[in-house]
């Protein structure tokens, strides 16, 4: 057995792409997908079909005019990528809500309640489907509420301790904890060039909300996410799930090396940890006291919010060149 296999025995492997053909090849359970991750996947030619599609389902829509509303052809975009994925995965696939909604509430629970209804025409089951919504408070909020829609989520962009409490307590199914832009920034404000594994904040941060999630036997999910190396996936070995880039699947299939269970809910309950609550207000202190967080957050939401304007100027071109 490689260490990827003997990864799967422990952890619920995730692929971390848009790339069909590299799901294909690392059979994992589950994939997931986000706004850099399509626009990557978006300018190869074996995806042009689900751009031209997505284009198709728009056409009534004045896209070449001067400021062309592309959330409805993003939306199905999204949505022809993970029926793709789908096809090949017995899992789940999580598809994000659009990062310039992530401080409201209500427009993020309309703009799940219309992906879930695409997927539904589709007929796939909404079971399959996570949404994935920045871990802002509203965001967390919007999660809530369609949680009790039936309609699942994935908590992104997740940093800091409140964030994740504030999700516990929501009963969201699955938070996506950032390892490596975690490590990024204390690699940065330390001036160091590499953190060892067992040392990695990024790794510190989804031990410690793993071992409270099962202290006090909260469902949700933990979906370790954003590695920057096969040491960091070694050390979280026994996590609900982990969402890996193909680069990294590829390592692991590549090695054959020991790999022992760091984690295990049966730890737990000896671990001395308090019970949070959190309100909004000692949600926002919590979460601001956290510089590394605030940070982090904020660049997330930019740089997706960034990735979909890029994708949209492509898709815009791709219609309009011709006209």
């Amino acid at each position: 057995m490689n260490t990827l296999d003997k990864l799967k025995e422990l952890t619920i492997v995730v692929a971390d792409t848009g790339d069909i053909d590299s799901i294909k090849e690392h059979t994992p359970r589950d994939a997931t997908t986000n706004p850099s991750l399509l626009l990557a996947a978006a300018q190869k030619p074996e995806y042009q079909h689900l751009i031209d599609d997505a284009l198709e389902h728009c056409s009534a829509m004045n896209i070449c005019g001067s400021e062309p509303n592309m959330r409805p052809c993003l939306e199905r975009l999204a949505v022809n990528f993970a029926n793709e994925i789908l096809k090949i995965v017995p899992g789940r696939v999580s598809v994000e809500v659009d990062a310039t909604l992530s401080f409201d509430t209500e427009e993020t629970i309309e703009t799940a309640r219309r992906v879930i209804s695409m997927f539904e025409i589709d007929g796939i089951d909404r079971s399959r489907i996570l949404i994935k919504i920045a871990s802002t408070w509203e965001g967390i909020k919007a999660a809530e509420q369609l949680e009790i829609e039936g309609i699942h989520c994935n908590l992104t962009l997740l940093f800091s301790f409140a964030q994740a409490v504030a999700c516990a307590e929501a009963q969201v199914q699955l938070v996506s904890p950032f390892v490596g832009r975690i490590m990024d920034w204390y690699k940065a404000k330390s001036g160091v060039d590499s953190i060892a594994p067992q040392d990695d904040p990024g790794v510190k941060s989804v031990t410690q909300i793993y071992n409270y999630y099962k202290k006090f036997g909260y469902d949700t999910e933990i979906m370790g996410a954003s590695f920057r190396n096969i040491g960091e996936i070694k050390e979280l070995a026994g996590c609900d799930l982990l969402t890996i880039s193909p680069t990294l699947l590829t390592e692991l299939e590549n090695e054959d090396s020991p790999l022992p269970q760091k984690l295990s809910a049966d730890n737990c309950s000896t671990e001395d940890i308090k019970q949070l609550h959190l309100d909004e207000k000692t949600f926002r202190w919590m979460h601001n006291e956290d510089a590394m967080a605030t940070e982090k957050l904020a660049e997330g939401i930019r740089k997706f919010s960034a990735d979909l304007e890029t994708l949209s100027k492509y898709m815009i071109e791709k219609r309009c060149k011709n006209r």
